[in-house]
């Protein structure tokens, strides 16, 4: 198995399951995507290190591999293991035993395992071909999680607009307790925060969630390794529980939270439906009177309601909930190019330089950007939406470092003190780019011209530039070279004196910047 960065991660989270949430094996590997057998090896490798959870605060993901997987370990020396769907199909077949097969796996592969360990592992394997789950459901254990499949439309006041609402619906597995509310889609920031008011609406957190393989919270649905969504997973990791979607095409798993909804849907939705709601907050208002009817309501078959048995069964075993609620963060791979910056929104943020070109993630809250390398936090940047280039002196490299003084009103205060046709070419250069430090250079560039010049000619030769609308340095430098700053100036028409009002092109209003902001040149530009 390659041993990446994403391995790391969920080695620590095999961990993390096993020895503070006390899963089976199975369990672990359904929750983090993982073959069950996978999770054996990772448990034995921790064991032989020594390690269990938590880890020590001095163990990152490199020392985590080095413990783990010694550089000293050759994969050609371990044992290959048979492939026991071929041993399962051929021991269908008339006269083939267990023994031929182990005989024609020695002869394949002469220092193989022995046949007392191939007996023995056949029979775990075979073991757990179609079992069926029993779903004897534990005080505290399982939520079961959807959306319903009817909607609630919303009318908007001013125009009249009908907008359909989406329905969460959230039930306990032992007492059948249920929560409901309305959102406006099914999209992530949407599931995430009903989960979150999900908690606090039961008072604590069960040990595991099971979702419906819906595309919002599972990447990819999968019967045996359904992939989570990374935000999901860090959402379950803060409230320390565990998420184990339903199989594909296995009603039994889903049948509890399918159930939850339907009920939801003949005794709440199918009161709303000759009632006009005008916004969100009212329709929930609604859900909330109507879903205390529903939990208090008692039980056909059994003694009680959904209330007292959760009081009684469910609440006791829930874990606590933590200190503060979970925080919305999205997470995305990024890679920073030469200049140590990477991408968000089109906003830009440095990292430490040495990690130029390779695969990081940002972790992206409202205010907060946080940038991690293998599982390390190696960057963080507060949001400003004023700002787009955010750059931090200790990200840079010694020899740019010393132009981080530099800021685009000191170069053209610098021109000014030559002249006006100057000072107005430089700032219509860093006005053209991207970002105005990536014309720094150029502009530090033609500044230099008057120096072997004189400041005159370079005035003259930036005023010829601008007339026939070629303010660069090269442009400036052949001008100088040929002497043409001596010819008579050119008439300035205001095809060349135009330029572009594009959102990417700034004014001299945006150079001026606050006192202590990062307005850092980019790298590439020294």
């Amino acid at each position: 198995m390659s041993r990446k960065r994403i391995s790391m991660r969920k080695i620590k989270e095999v961990l993390r399951l096993k020895y503070e949430a006390d899963l089976t094996y199975e369990e672990i590997g359904q929750s983090i995507s993982i073959g069950h057998t996978t999770v054996g090896e990772y448990i034995n490798r921790a064991k032989e290190a020594g390690l269990r959870w938590p880890l020590p605060d001095d163990i990152d993901d490199s020392k985590l591999e080095q413990l783990l997987y010694p550089r000293s370990e050759n994969k050609k020396d371990q044992k290959p293991l048979p492939d026991w769907h071929y041993v399962h199909k051929e021991l269908k077949k008339k006269s083939v035993t267990l023994f031929l097969l182990w005989e024609e796996y020695k002869e394949t592969y002469p220092d193989g395992y022995e046949y007392s360990w191939f007996c023995r592992n056949y029979k775990e394997w075979s073991g757990k071909i179609d079992v069926t789950m029993r779903f004897n459901h534990k005080a505290g254990e399982k939520l079961f999680v959807d959306y319903a499949g009817q909607t609630v439309p919303i009318i908007d006041k001013n125009t009249g607009e009908i907008k359909d609402a989406q329905v969460f619906v959230a039930t306990m597995g032992a007492s059948n307790y249920t929560y409901a509310e309305a959102t406006w889609t099914q999209s992530l920031p949407d599931w995430i925060s009903s989960h979150v008011r999900a908690f606090k609406f039961l008072g604590g957190v069960p040990e595991i969630i099971v979702p419906d393989n819906l595309k919002t919270g599972i990447n990819k649905a999968c019967r045996y390794e359904p992939d989570i969504n990374p935000t999901y997973q860090q959402m379950a990791l803060h409230y320390r529980c565990v998420v184990i979607p339903a199989r594909v095409k296995k009603p039994k798993d889903k049948s509890k939270v399918e159930t939850g909804v339907k009920i939801v849907e003949q005794w709440i939705l199918a009161r709303l439906r000759n009632i006009k709601f005008f916004s969100l907050h009212d329709l929930n208002t609604t859900i909330k009177n109507l879903l205390k009817d529903l939990n208090t309501r008692s039980f056909q078959k059994l003694p009680g309601t959904r209330q007292s048995t959760f009081e009684e069964l469910d609440k006791p075993a829930l874990k606590p909930l933590p200190l503060q609620p979970y925080v919305y963060a999205e997470w995305k791979d990024v890679r920073p190019g030469s200049d140590y910056h990477i991408e968000v929104d089109r906003y830009y943020y440095s990292v430490p330089y040495q990690l130029s070109g390779k695969k990081l993630e940002a972790r992206i809250t409202e205010n907060i950007i946080e940038i991690f390398y293998k599982n390390k936090r190696i960057a963080s940047h507060r949001h400003d939406p004023a700002i787009r280039f955010t750059t931090l002196p200790e990200h840079m490299p010694e020899a740019h470092k010393k132009h981080a003084e530099w800021t685009p009103q000191r170069i053209i205060n610098w021109a000014s003190k030559t002249g006006k046709s100057t000072a107005r070419t430089v700032e219509v250069i860093m006005e053209s780019r991207m970002h105005p430090q990536q014309g720094f250079r150029s502009c530090l560039g033609i500044i230099s011209l008057g120096k072997k010049y004189t400041q005159e000619r370079l005035e003259a030769a930036c005023s010829r530039a601008l007339a026939i609308g070629s303010p660069s340095y090269k442009s400036i430098r052949a001008i100088l070279e040929k002497g043409l700053d001596r010819l008579p100036p050119q008439k300035e028409g205001p095809q060349q004196t135009s330029f572009i009002n594009h959102s990417n092109i700034r004014g001299p209003e945006y150079y001026q910047t606050k006192e202590g902001e990062n307005t850092y040149a980019d790298s590439s530009d020294y």
